[in-house]
């Protein structure tokens, strides 16, 4: 069977049309995109699109369409994907200088976009969508939520590991009146974070959690965790039982795949989150224990579908004030938006979030929504 043939059969499966008039139908422009993509899997069908080498009207739809029917089951394993997975299960692909280099890959990329395309807080994760109308609405509630789960009171000591331009941080400063510390290994959120939040009692410190010292009442990441990576979830956890108090509550907000992996979407490690990978529930709670009690958790990973739809719909309204980026980068950052839309629509993905308090002799934890 030619690569073609192939990819036709997998996209009948599918549902997906090619050269038709549903929004999903893809419209090829160039006949080597089926080669491309029966060799490189994902990779190949992101680049060939970044490259215009097809188009479609609604990309999300078409992936969560090829995701529902699990696409690339059908294809061969190629020697490079397969040296891919060698290599993440062999290389810590998240050591201190590599996660420093990682994240400055994403977050560095410029204040200009994201500030087009997130929140006016910033918040650059799943906002919480059960009673907002808005994308700040969501954000806040998101905001409130993590806060009313740590049982948040005056003048305790709050932690955010992975803090991004500080918009947890300021919420709880504001409204619980905590006295907070970020962190993150990206220069440019740090400066801006700094920016936003002057004449509030928040330390930000561009550091690995690895370097962290001291102890506090609550500790909370968002967005974190699909960073450490498997090699370190032991080690993430053990830092974590070192820095929280003995009564303390710790919340970790994240996106969990429905298997274990070590490694990621060859796409999104080359151009979004090189290193990152998206730990299962088994990977997180096997990580944590004997360290902690889970307490508690809570999914909501439809709601980072339409977090993400509001992305895409902010940071395209915006494009002409940011000439800077050019059409392929443009291509790459809305087929990044899209297919995570996708991911969760499909319930390939979700949105977690775990509580945690330490073992020992607990009185109840009441759970929040």
């Amino acid at each position: 069977m030619s690569s073609k043939e192939l990819c036709l059969s997998i996209l009948e499966k599918a549902g997906v049309p090619i050269n038709s008039h549903e929004p999903w139908s893809i419209h090829v422009k160039n006949e080597k995109l089926w080669d491309r993509v029966a060799s490189q899997h994902q990779l190949g069908l992101g680049e060939a699109y970044m490259d215009g080498w097809w188009e479609c009207q609604a990309v999300d739809e078409m992936l969560t369409r090829l995701l529902t029917v699990d696409a690339t089951s059908f294809l061969k394993p190629s020697i490079p994907l397969i040296a891919s997975t060698l290599k993440s299960k062999l290389v810590n692909m998240q050591t201190k200088s590599k996660a420093a280099k990682n994240a400055k890959h994403h977050y560095n990329i410029g204040n200009d976009l994201y500030t087009r395309m997130l929140d006016s807080e910033m918040a650059y994760s799943c906002g919480y969508w059960q009673s907002a109308k808005t994308l700040d609405e969501a954000q806040i509630a998101k905001f409130d939520l993590i806060c009313r789960k740590l049982k948040l009171e005056k003048g305790m000591t709050l932690l955010d590991i992975g803090s991004g331009w500080g918009g947890l941080l300021r919420h709880a400063v504001k409204n619980y009146g905590v006295i907070a510390t970020g962190i993150s290994p990206a220069d440019q959120q740090i400066i801006l974070a700094k920016e936003k939040s002057a004449g509030l009692d928040i330390n930000f410190v561009q550091k690995d959690y690895r370097d962290l010292t001291g102890r506090f009442d609550r500790i909370v990441s968002v967005g974190m965790m699909e960073h450490v990576g498997p090699k370190n979830f032991r080690e993430f956890f053990e830092k974590c039982d070192e820095l929280l108090g003995d009564d303390g509550i710790m919340l970790h907000h994240l996106i969990s795949s429905s298997r274990a992996q070590v490694d990621t979407d060859p796409f999104f490690n080359r151009y979004i989150f090189p290193g990152g990978v998206i730990p299962s529930p088994g990977q997180i709670t096997s990580a944590a224990e004997k360290l902690f009690v889970l307490e508690d958790v809570h999914n909501f990973g439809l709601d980072y579908d339409t977090t993400l739809m509001h992305w895409f719909k902010n940071v395209n309204a915006k494009w002409s004030e940011i000439p800077q980026y050019d059409l392929r980068f443009k291509r790459m950052w809305n087929y990044y938006l899209l297919a995570s839309a996708a991911g969760f629509r499909a319930r390939n993905l979700q949105l977690n979030q775990y509580v945690f308090r330490k073992n020992g002799s607990l009185g109840p934890y009441i759970p929040v929504r």
